[in-house]
């Protein structure tokens, strides 16, 4: 697999600057993550949800 054997030769190529910022992107996104679980948990574990109309 050419693009995993890339991915791989980009990832062992990075400096510690890109390493620490790639870190930093994963913790927000998890965080982000997180916080959408806990709104879904909150709504009742419910997809769809009606919203009132804007007239209401």
């Amino acid at each position: 697999m050419k693009i995993t054997a890339e991915v791989r030769d980009y990832a062992a190529n990075m400096s510690e600057n890109e390493r620490t910022d790639l870190e930093k992107q994963a913790a927000e996104a998890k965080k982000g993550m997180e916080e959408k679980s806990a709104e879904y948990e909150a709504m009742g574990r419910k997809l769809y949800v009606e919203r009132n109309s804007p007239n209401s």
